[in-house]
């Protein structure tokens, strides 16, 4: 009788689910859906919030359509999800499982994103320099806990555990009264040092954070525990792995070699190199920001990665200007049949002397470096023009924070592409062969859902 592994991604605007195969490593079912969970701001104060119970509702449709008589035979389920964000919970009263094999939040927050601004930059200069050669940046979980502390304490109060979305299902699955997490997490939330595999607690003591919610540290591949409830056919007593990082995972579904480079656009967009065996990083943030961090992957190893603010969403970002320009002049297109258009007519335009930089939501490294267009003239405005320099200048921004050369002297000899934005956008996938002097491969689509469930096989 066959065994799977049930690899989970709880990401920014979907969940995926996927059932690997143990012996072959194939993967027989996988279900998709997105969460439709974003909540408008109305506070003014630029908060970027999700709904956790469509998130879970999602993620249960996703684990339920998979076929019942393979999930009764999972031997062990593995979680990554986006990271940085932040909610908050009571322990294993967190959810609820009364209805039958599934279960809901209960009293948990909303889930504050890794997209979340309240974090002004002066608020992060007021905030005391990390012991780890990571910044901190807004949308980082132990930023957003800060801010709480000094501009909404109250709120707080509720609350006795916190962690990322997907640190939070696996504490769900678990009946766990607390949150454990790896340090690919740990390290998108800021004060972590990850030689040492811990937070700078004296720090955060004195800046007033309230220790009693930071998360126990386990390695990236433990077991954070057994499912405590059948689970959609998935049987109590499963090992659940402790949540690992979605960027870490897609990157591990398709780096076939130490000499690939996988770059990454989907909603946000992400270029990476594994780093030398031996390599340490320094002890404390390079002056100024870099706009290259080196994040923890497997094994006690690190990835150099640009990671930008700006990919697909900013291209999203511009269908649906264009749909509500059309809607004030009153006809309407759907923002499929618009995106398909726009590609149609930048196919059209092999190259544009018009400049977009399309930093609409700043830089981590630079969040002060805003979206701009510039040489613009009566011959380049047509929707060709404009088209082909926007998914230009996606690339242009990613590779001004990696050069080429940089990836050169790294040993990088192939570009594994893949994300959303890339398998739908013709014209970005001609722009992505024009940025990089080496072999583009397309064929292996990054899948966290995927490269979770590869880790947790080879990690146990």
């Amino acid at each position: 009788m066959s065994s799977y592994i049930l690899g989970i991604d709880v990401g920014t605007t979907s969940v995926k689910a996927a059932l690997l195969e143990t012996g072959s490593r194939s993967v027989i079912a996988s279900q998709t859906a997105p969460t439709t969970s974003d909540i408008i701001d109305s506070t003014g104060i630029k908060a970027k919030e999700q709904h956790t119970g469509r998130i879970i509702d999602t993620l249960n449709r996703c684990v339920g359509s998979l076929p019942r008589d393979k999930l009764q035979h999972v031997g062990s389920i593995g979680l990554s999800g986006q990271m940085h964000g932040v909610l908050f919970w009571r322990g294993r009263a967190g959810c609820d499982w009364s209805n039958g094999d599934s279960f809901t939040p209960r009293g948990a927050s909303q889930l504050i994103t890794w997209q979340d601004g309240r974090c002004s930059s002066d608020f992060l200069l007021s905030l005391p320099k990390p012991e780890s050669h990571l910044n901190v940046a807004t949308g980082f979980g132990c930023a957003t806990i800060l801010w709480y502390t000094r501009h909404r304490p109250g709120f707080l109060v509720d609350f006795t555990v916190a962690g990322t979305i997907q640190d939070y299902v696996v504490s769900m699955l678990c009946g766990l009264d607390w949150c454990a997490m790896t340090p690919q997490n740990a390290a998108s939330w800021g004060f972590f040092n990850t030689s040492s595999n811990q937070w700078n607690t004296e720090i955060l003591k004195e800046a007033g954070f309230p220790l009693h919610l930071l998360p126990r540290c386990v390695l990236s591949g433990d077991l954070a525990g057994q499912t405590w409830s059948d689970w959609h056919g998935v049987p109590a007593g499963t090992p659940v792995g402790a949540a690992l990082g979605d960027f870490q995972c897609s990157v591990y579904s398709c780096m076939r070699a130490r000499t690939d480079a996988v770059l990454n656009i989907s909603t946000s967009a992400q270029l990476t190199f594994a780093m030398p065996a031996d390599f340490k990083p320094p002890d404390h943030p390079p002056p100024p920001p870099s706009s290259v961090s080196y994040v923890p992957y497997f094994k006690d190893s690190y990835l150099a990665v640009a990671a930008s603010l700006n990919g697909g969403n900013v291209l999203a970002a511009f269908v649906e200007m264009l749909a509500a320009w059309l809607k004030e002049l009153g006809t309407e297109l759907s923002e499929t049949c618009l995106y398909e258009k726009l590609i149609h007519c930048g196919l059209g335009q092999e190259s544009s002397d018009l400049r977009v930089s399309p930093t609409l939501l700043g830089e981590r490294h630079d969040p002060l470096c805003l979206g701009r267009v510039a040489n613009i003239s009566a011959a380049n405005l047509s929707l060709g023009h404009v088209t082909r320099a926007l998914c230009h200048g996606v690339l242009d921004n990613l590779t001004s924070m990696m050069p080429a050369e940089r990836l050169r002297q790294a040993g990088v000899r192939r570009i594994v592409s893949s994300g959303s934005a890339v398998v739908r956008n013709e014209v970005l996938r001609q722009e992505v062969e024009k940025a990089f002097p080496f072999a583009v491969e397309y064929g292996q689509d990054a899948d966290s859902a995927v490269g979770v469930a590869m880790a947790l096989s080879d990690l146990r």
